[in-house]
């Protein structure tokens, strides 16, 4: 899994790797420290992912709004 700057991930990139991530840690057969560096990137992804989401949110609702 090629880690790209969160900042020019697109949605469907870090939701992709979100995906890629998940599946590695269901898996199994990863070490602990693997398997917590995973999880912290899962998070990393989770949070962007919910950051596109909300922006997407929020021009909606201005868009309903006028």
């Amino acid at each position: 899994m090629a880690k790209k700057d969160d900042q020019t991930l697109g949605f469907e990139e870090a939701r992709d790797e979100l995906t890629q991530v998940v599946s590695a840690l269901e898996a199994g057969g990863l070490s602990l420290e693997e398997s917590l560096a995973l999880w912290k990137r899962g998070e990393e992804l989770a949070a962007q992912c919910q950051s596109w989401l909300d922006a997407a949110r929020a021009t909606l609702d201005a868009a309903i709004a006028d």
